[in-house]
């Protein structure tokens, strides 16, 4: 009997119409139907963030992708939002994995939980479903771009691989989702390795450039230099060290690692 092929549903957060998405849609193709439910608008740095002010609207739209038309849906809300209208009102059935990315510049440290490439995993697993996020290191200037100085070919490869290897698996105890960040010059031969996340934030918040608090102006930020204080297991150390990919299990469970007893105890003297 011929295995039928797995239902991937496909989302982001910088925006319907980013060429990381299309990378990734175009490689997940290879090995299971792809649905891709993303923000009409870009959408960086909204985590899992269901804001009330978000329309709501869904327009079908059609795309080219490598001379393939696509029937996509841009939702007007975040990538979470993306992510519950995807399974709520538009996949007909359950889908066997989620996929969030490729994300311009990549999540690591301390700053996963304003990413909204992985707040679109996170509302993913929290409803159950496997889940993959994936996001490539870029100059901070492509951030908030659809530039095509950046290349996905090869991160668009590491998102097939990994979300293979989630399909063809049993869930793993304790594991709610996978955060995959791939180094900018990757090639399909560049090795990968685990690593929890860097006690560091990586992005520094800089304050707006204006005159006057009358003015608009919004919260910048940079990368953060932190690398002689970085630990060697870290996804930071990994992807800018070591120059390999670095994979992190992620649990949602954001309880302390401390005997809560203990912890009671500390408490109460």
């Amino acid at each position: 009997m011929k295995k039928k092929k797995p239902h991937i549903l496909l989302t982001n957060d910088d925006g319907i119409r980013s060429p990381g998405l299309w990378a990734a849609a175009s490689e997940l193709s290879k090995i299971g139907y792809v649905t891709v439910v993303a923000p009409r608008e870009q959408s960086t740095g909204m985590g899992r963030s269901l804001p009330s002010t978000s329309d709501g609207i869904i327009r079908k739209e059609q795309v080219q992708v490598n001379g393939q038309e696509w029937s996509v849906y841009a939702v007007g809300g975040s990538p979470a939002q993306a992510v519950l209208h995807g399974i709520l009102e538009i996949v007909p059935h359950k889908p066997d994995l989620i996929v969030s990315g490729i994300n311009y510049g990549e999540n690591v440290g301390l700053g996963i939980t304003i990413s909204g490439t992985v707040g679109a995993a996170m509302e993913a697993a929290s409803l159950g479903y496997p889940a993959l996020a994936v996001s490539l290191e870029t100059d901070t200037h492509h951030h908030l771009t659809h530039s095509d100085e950046v290349d996905f070919k090869v991160a668009g490869y590491f998102t097939a691989y990994f979300a293979g290897l989630i399909l063809e698996k049993e869930s793993f105890e304790g594991v709610d989702l996978l955060k995959v960040e791939v180094p900018r010059h990757a090639t399909p031969e560049t090795g990968w390795q685990m690593a929890r996340l860097s006690r560091h934030r990586y992005y520094e918040p800089v304050a707006a450039n204006r005159e006057s608090w009358d003015v608009p102006g919004s919260i910048g930020y940079r990368l953060e230099n932190n690398m002689e204080n970085e630990q060697e297991n870290t996804d930071v150390f990994v992807l800018r060290k070591k120059k390999m990919v670095a994979v992190t299990p992620i649990n949602l469970d954001m309880t302390a690692r401390v005997d809560l007893n203990e912890f009671e105890r500390y408490l109460r003297k």
